[in-house]
């Protein structure tokens, strides 16, 4: 059997790092899908919500050139990255901000009707306290993320504080207040709260630590696998390398502590669930 291997969440930087000749990494270790998540690009500074048409068209071009040159299937996750809010915040004022926010969520739904994107994402809170109005602004911003991701009938990728089952709980009932189906609700960077009565139907993306798949695993294979690689050279080793989810889950398969039937579940069955049939 060949199996799949999907890093559900990598940035790629556009100048300053390997983009592609990292992918190509990805592809020599036995990874064969990517999903590319947007951020903020320092060749692309966002001060108004049109502005996010250039920001996300550099995701959507590597992507490109990640489909082009390699045998990797790539799609781009795009949205305004929720900590953007406060730098928008000291420079606009924080209900300009959140204006320019939601513009760029609109901006996000128009590229996934458009087949640009998969999902719209990462998207949410800052994951570090912030002021009490700006917390609800981020509140509201994501929550309208949520109703968009209804109405064009996508996921949405939400970036926010540590996955607890407390804050697992709230964004579940964010996401039925927006008609939204848990299930196409991906909580990036969890933790391995694969159960039901842990992510109350929400889509865990495990980080790929060792010991947090092998945790996952025990459980349910109801999860989706990521590294967050951050395609840094100033920052060598921040959070995993591109090649850790295809070592991984081809290292653990030949130890025994993954089926290959559980790597299809993880790797096929439950981006399709999530991304629909914009996954292939």
């Amino acid at each position: 059997m060949e199996v799949p291997i999907l890093d559900n969440h990598v940035h790629l930087e556009p100048r300053r790092g390997r983009n592609v000749d990292a992918v190509r990494d990805f592809e020599r270790q036995g990874g064969t899908h990517i999903i590319v998540s947007h951020q903020p690009y320092e060749e692309a500074r966002v001060n108004s919500s049109e502005d996010f048409r250039k920001s996300f068209d550099i995701t959507v071009s590597m992507v490109d050139r990640v489909n082009s040159e390699t045998s990797v299937k790539a799609y781009a996750s795009v949205g305004p990255y929720p900590v953007e809010l406060l730098r928008l915040e000291k420079k606009l004022g924080l209900e300009k901000g959140k204006e320019v926010m939601m513009g760029g969520m609109d901006l996000a739904a128009d590229y996934v009707r458009e087949g640009k994107a998969i999902a719209i994402g990462e998207v949410g809170r800052p994951h570090f306290d912030v002021s009490d109005v700006a917390l609800k602004a981020s509140n509201e911003i994501m929550a309208y993320a949520m109703k968009l991701a209804a109405e064009v009938d996508c996921a949405v990728v939400l970036h926010t504080e540590v996955g607890t089952e407390d804050t697992m709980r709230n964004l579940a009932e964010v996401a039925d207040d927006a008609g939204l189906d848990r299930g196409r609700v991906v909580k990036h960077y969890s933790p391995p709260i694969v159960l039901p009565e842990e992510n109350f139907g929400l889509m865990p993306s495990v980080l790929a630590g060792k010991e947090a798949v092998r945790e996952a695993l025990g459980k349910s294979s109801r999860f989706l696998m990521e590294t967050d690689f951050l395609d840094d050279p100033r920052r060598p080793g921040a959070v995993m390398a591109i090649t850790t989810v295809p070592k991984r889950t081809l290292g653990f398969i030949r130890m025994g502590i993954m089926t290959e039937e559980q790597a299809c579940k993880i790797h096929s069955d439950n981006p399709h669930a999530v991304y629909g049939s914009a996954f292939e």
